[in-house]
């Protein structure tokens, strides 16, 4: 038999389910689904898609737990599944900037990204307000990439997967998401910077 990639707790939950447990199930959506609708959010940025994505994810989930063989985690194999979800409510309901930006163009051309300096607040922490307008600044920037970019970043940066566990949920090469968050990090952190700037020149 191989070795199974799931953890302790969730290899119980999957084995109750296989057995018939439907708290075993409820115990799955528990485990996971703040972070599968967290995720929907970022990437549509509406909570009736999110919720429709996290909805999507677990009924297909259910679907198929049967036949999962635990080769992967069972996080990584249900965002493998919201992310479908979410490229299928892209398809049809457009939840994506009307048009697709081009981030080579904000591509240093001496290949230095360091011009692109994300203020730090952190060092006065009494300034809330300044910390929840750099929230809202970070998250229209990260709501402006477009759809495979933001992917990724979502993936890698929010969700903490590593490069190879972002490849196998997306389905591309481990280059193909070092190339597409490299990109994405230079237009977040010129976004941020300009709005930042445009702040302190009023």
């Amino acid at each position: 038999m191989n070795e199974i990639a799931t953890d302790a707790i969730d290899h119980r939950l999957i084995s109750d389910f296989k057995a018939g447990s439907m708290q075993a199930m409820e115990k799955i959506v528990e485990r996971y689904e703040d972070r599968i609708f967290t995720f929907g959010l970022k990437m549509c940025g509406q909570l009736q898609d999110a919720e429709d994505i996290a909805q999507e994810t677990f009924l297909n989930a259910f679907k198929y737990l049967k036949g999962f063989r635990e080769e992967t985690k069972l996080k990584n194999w249900l965002f493998k599944i919201a992310t479908t979800a979410c490229i299928r409510k892209r398809r049809k309901k457009k939840c994506e900037p009307n048009q697709e930006i081009s981030l080579e163009s904000f591509l240093p051309q001496n290949g230095n990204d360091s011009a692109y300096d994300i203020p730090d607040v952190s060092d006065d922490p009494s300034d809330s307000m300044m910390r929840a307008e750099l929230k809202r600044i970070i998250d229209a920037a990260i709501q402006s990439l477009s759809h495979k970019y933001r992917l990724v970043f979502n993936l890698r940066d929010i969700e903490g997967f590593s490069t190879e566990e972002t490849a196998d949920i997306l389905g591309i090469s481990t280059q193909s998401v070092k190339t597409r968050l490299h990109r994405a990090r230079l237009f977040l952190r010129e976004k941020i910077s300009d709005a930042y700037k445009e702040g302190i020149a009023q």
